[in-house]
């Protein structure tokens, strides 16, 4: 049933984000992904400091210091993917208020078209193994972390299909390729849940490591998006939907534990 749970939690989060990508006009996609990108990192940031480490401690089989190592040497591993372009996040539009010079967008999607795809698959791949190790510790963990996910996909693959189609491909066909990059996260749920269900003992540090994950996007992709001057009201909206990332995480996980959840 677990297995069951995480097919279908990798296959919404790896294609639902690219069919609302397709369905979304430019106004309203202007309009939406600068409010994702703030729940996003409300979302991804509680998600990790208050859901995914706290189970990683309470379960009891590591030492502190261990998985703050782990922690540390998370965030380094995919700071270091990233500068590889294998974990690459593509969340600039043209317009967007970034001070690039004219189809600055077009010029650098043409370099980089197939290194985006290959890019977001492997990223696709870690969300899945990071969504099989949620579910293997607990169904209300593994939820939590798949919406965590879909939230900060859907700029993601908005982003990643403008480049696409900027680059040369017609809008079915980066819409098509993407779809495929997003099952990419089906194989790491898949794969995850196989090696990761014969290794309880290390489930404390698979934690630590998709919690490194989170942070890492939150504060090396999306908040830096977010540090230019603002109107005021512009200013309170964003912070705003941040705090209702917060609230969301935190008011599911008050709900689990008074309902009795446990390991």
């Amino acid at each position: 049933m677990i297995l069951t749970y995480i097919v279908a939690a990798t296959l919404v989060s790896g294609t639902l984000s690219v069919l609302l990508a397709a369905t979304l006009t430019a106004p309203v996609l202007g309009r939406l992904v600068k409010h994702l990108v703030s729940l996003s990192t409300g979302v991804l940031l509680a998600t990790a400091l208050l859901h995914m480490l706290p189970e990683a401690f309470e379960l009891h089989t590591a030492e502190p210091s261990a998985l703050f190592g782990m922690l540390l040497a998370g965030i380094l591993f995919f700071f270091l993917l990233e500068k590889a372009e294998l974990y690459r996040h593509t969340h600039h539009h043209e317009g967007d208020g970034h001070h690039h010079h004219h189809h600055f967008d077009v010029e650098q999607a043409g370099r980089g078209g197939m290194v985006v795809l290959v890019g977001d698959s492997i990223h696709n791949f870690c969300d899945g193994v990071i969504i099989a190790g949620a579910f293997l510790v607990s169904p209300e963990l593994g939820l939590t972390t798949a919406v965590a996910i879909l939230l900060h996909e859907i700029p993601q693959e908005v982003g990643d299909t403008l480049v696409l189609v900027s680059a040369g491909f017609s809008l079915k066909r980066a819409l098509a390729y993407n779809a495929l990059s997003g099952l990419a996260a089906v194989a790491g749920g898949v794969i995850g849940y196989f090696v990761m269900g014969r290794l309880e003992a290390l489930f404390p540090y698979f934690m630590v490591v998709a919690a490194a994950s989170l942070i890492y996007v939150a504060v090396a992709d999306l908040i830096p998006q977010m540090q230019r001057r603002l109107p005021w009201r512009e200013l309170l909206a964003q912070v705003a939907w941040i705090g209702a990332g917060v609230l969301l995480i935190w008011a599911n996980r008050a709900l689990m534990h008074g309902s009795g959840h446990g390991h």
